[in-house]
């Protein structure tokens, strides 16, 4: 028999998830709503467990809520060809590469900008300046 998690808190804790974020993805529906106790509490099941800990590896991964749901999908269709989800996988670390691009120019941007400064006053300040409108 599948162990019970007896309340949000337990499930929470045990994947590193806020409480909020359990009820959010239980309301968009990526996570489904748990059995309830005699006492109407919520029973999280080891399969709540497993795919709440899928949802969280896959946010920490950078994927989208619409990606997660697709993955999710995905996964629940065992016999289906994977070829779906290496595609979903290559698009998106094409965009975190495109980031990757961005973050680097932004980073050349400022580090110019820095290299700039002469320790003057505020009013010759080159970095304050840049930023001003022109």
């Amino acid at each position: 028999m599948e162990k019970a998690y007896h309340s949000i808190g337990e499930l929470a804790e045990a994947t590193d998830t806020k409480v909020e974020t359990v009820r959010y993805y239980e309301r968009i529906g990526i996570l489904p709503a748990p059995k309830r106790t005699s006492g109407n509490y919520r029973a999280y099941s080891a399969g709540h467990l497993a795919r709440l800990s899928f949802i969280r590896r896959a946010r920490d991964l950078g994927f989208t809520l619409d990606q997660v749901r697709a993955l999710l999908a995905l996964a629940d269709q065992k016999k289906q060809d994977c070829g779906t989800v290496d595609a979903l996988a290559r698009e998106h670390l094409a965009e975190i590469d495109r980031k990757i691009s961005d973050l680097k120019a932004l980073r050349r941007e400022l580090s110019g900008l820095i290299g700039q400064c002469k320790q003057g006053t505020i009013a010759d300040c080159r970095i304050l300046s840049a930023l001003s409108p022109r």
